[in-house]
């Protein structure tokens, strides 16, 4: 469609295919030889445009081209309305409002579903629960309606009904990205946008992290525990999590045999996996330990496809295989602790502690922490500094104590 200053277009980059094939679709506006392209919240396959502009298209591509069609010449009408066309004005009036009458509920359903569609359950549960907090707090709540006054008063209202400050911060981050991605898709001006410095800047509770030093870890390793016994299992499993830098029980129970190449073994955390384009795989070199523990519980015969641990099968859903990763969570925190009592450990035994306690005690060791940061998978060394920051405070303690240690109790 144009008029005598400007052109408009349906365009599919197909320059630009994102990794699972799929090639963002948006509107193109023409000016001046210039050319700009605005966002739609649709990503197809070549063949699917092709149903999407054909003649005939068959739900649901009737419904995306009916809806691409709208915004094609919503941009068209616009265009024409303008005595003078800048690009200024043009992007005032198409992008401002698209999504500032939509409701939250609607967005975070969908981004729900998306999640879902891609295997990361875990994620589409978090974001649900942000959502089933924010309609509690507000039903019926518009883009429009999110400013720093509603979201302070949200956090007041999630503090006056017993929740921490770091549930509030995971809800209000999750909501965050649903504001990132209606801007990313075109859909609202970052006039609209809540966050930031000056305007609403999301808590983040600190909590008190518990290492465990190598003592209390020996015990841990050498305690005698009924050969074969779930115990003994269990604390086997959490051994080698600690021992493979910290991984967590969802990538332990991911590795297959083909993830061991040689003496080591290499693997991408399951979170990461659809989030970043390039990613290097954590190599955790195998000592005698890491091998024991594979060889005493570890899948007969070691075939390169099959799962390393008896855990999870081949065709499982999605939500199967979480709901088998949080019953072997549960299961080892419930043995660990058990363990902790009968050795008079005093801090959390968790799978989580593993992974801190891999962290904190290559950091007692003088190790760098860009080290540290490559071992645990962390995409960025500041990312490492924030999750070791929690410790400083233990540390301090220690350092006071050695301070005053010529000081006899009565």
């Amino acid at each position: 469609m144009a008029n005598t200053s400007a052109t408009t277009a349906i365009f599919i980059d197909r320059y630009h295919p994102r990794a699972d094939g799929k090639c963002a679709v948006s509107i193109r506006v023409t000016f001046d030889r210039k050319k700009k392209y605005y966002p739609t919240p649709y990503a197809l396959t070549s063949d699917e445009y092709q149903k999407v502009i054909g003649e005939k298209p068959r739900s649901p591509f009737k419904e995306i081209q009916l809806k691409l069609n709208r915004l094609e010449q919503k941009a068209a009408s616009i265009i024409a309305s303008l005595p003078v066309f800048t690009w200024a004005a043009f992007e005032r009036n198409f992008i401002s409002n698209r999504a500032a009458k939509d409701s939250l509920e609607a967005s975070f359903t969908d981004y729900a579903e998306k999640l879902r569609s891609e295997g990361r359950i875990g994620t589409a549960v978090s974001y649900e629960c942000a959502q089933r907090s924010l309609l509690s707090f507000s039903p019926d709540t518009r883009f429009a309606d999110v400013d720093t006054d509603y979201l302070r008063r949200y956090e007041k209202w999630m503090l006056s009904q017993g929740n921490s400050i770091t549930t509030v911060g995971i809800y209000l981050r999750s909501l965050r990205t649903i504001f990132n991605n209606a801007i990313a898709d075109g859909l609202l001006s970052k006039e609209f946008y809540p966050f930031g410095k000056r305007k609403y800047e999301i808590p983040t509770g600190k909590n008190v992290k518990k290492a465990l030093g190598l003592d209390d870890i020996g015990k841990i390793f050498n305690h005698p525990l009924p050969k074969g016994s779930t115990a003994e299992i269990c604390r086997d499993y959490w051994v080698f999590m600690y021992l493979c830098h910290g991984l967590n029980v969802k990538d332990m129970c991911l590795l297959r045999y083909a993830n061991i190449q040689g003496d080591t073994l290499a693997f991408v955390r399951a979170k990461t996996v659809l989030t970043k384009r390039l990613v290097e795989p954590i190599r955790v070199m195998l000592n005698d330990e890491i091998k024991g523990i594979i060889k005493k519980w570890g899948n007969k015969p070691p075939e390169p496809k099959t799962f390393i641990f008896p855990v999870l099968q081949e065709g499982q859903s999605p939500d199967r295989q979480r709901q088998l990763i949080q019953q072997l969570t549960s299961l080892i925190n419930d043995h660990m602790k058990v363990i902790a009592d009968e050795l008079e450990i005093d801090k959390p035994v968790t799978t989580y502690a593993a992974r801190h306690s891999f962290a904190t005690i290559l950091q007692r060791s003088g190790v760098s922490i860009s080290f540290i940061s490559e071992a645990i998978g962390h995409s960025d060394v500041k990312t490492t500094q924030n999750y070791l920051a929690g410790f400083e405070d233990e540390a301090k303690r220690e350092t006071m104590k050695a301070l005053t240690a010529f000081i006899k109790n009565p």
